[in-house]
Parts: structure tokens; C-alpha cells; sequence
């Protein structure tokens, strides 16, 4: 069986302000200044997934009652800066896959 077919993407269903439920596949993950952080993206939910919307979402993960829970960062600054050091680790991953192509020719 080829590493394909052998990854499970980790799902997350979150509910969005309108009470809607959808599904967000986990792409990184990480701790910046002590805060933990999370990359996400909606899940493909169907066949066509060459043409799906595939926006990143950026949520925090913060303690509300004694329960951890994903949120959206209100702050302009720390958006900057997470969302920098995501796409920063986005493209050190591809070039990474794309170098490891050009070996493999």
C-alpha cells in the first residue's frame, strides 16, 4: 500500500458564529510566545477536490471554563505574526517536497 492511502487527515469540527457545523482538516500546529496555535484548512467534502476552496484558517487555542476551545485572533499584530510563521513553515514544506522530486528525476 503507497503512503497515499495510508494518511488519515485529523478532522475538526468547529461551529462558526452563525451556529453552523463544518469540517477543517489540521495542517500545523504550534506553540508562538507561549500560546498555541492552530492551521487549518475546510475539508475536502467531495470528489471535485482539484477546484474546493481551500482558504487556511489560523485559530487560537485558549481556556474557557476549564475547557480548551479554538478561536479566531481579534488582535491585527499576533494575526501577523502567526500567520507569518505558518506560511513561512507552508513553504519550507513544499520546496522541501519539490526538491526531493528533482532528486528522485
Amino acid at each position: 500500500m503507497s503512503e497515499m492511502n495510508e494518511y488519515t487527515p485529523e478532522l475538526f469540527e468547529l461551529i462558526n458564529d452563525e451556529g453552523e457545523k463544518k469540517q477543517f482538516e489540521l495542517i500545523d500546529a504550534a506553540e508562538i510566545r507561549g500560546e498555541q496555535y492552530y492551521a487549518m484548512i475546510p475539508a475536502i467534502e467531495d470528489d471535485d477536490y482539484l477546484n474546493a476552496d481551500c482558504d487556511l484558517v489560523i485559530l487560537k487555542c485558549i481556556e474557557e471554563d476549564g475547557e480548551e476551545i479554538l478561536v479566531s485572533i481579534d488582535n491585527d499584530d499576533e494575526f501577523e505574526v502567526v500567520s507569518a510563521y505558518f506560511l513561512e513553515r507552508m513553504e519550507d514544506a513544499l520546496n522541501s517536497f519539490e526538491d526531493e522530486d528533482e532528486d528522485d528525476e
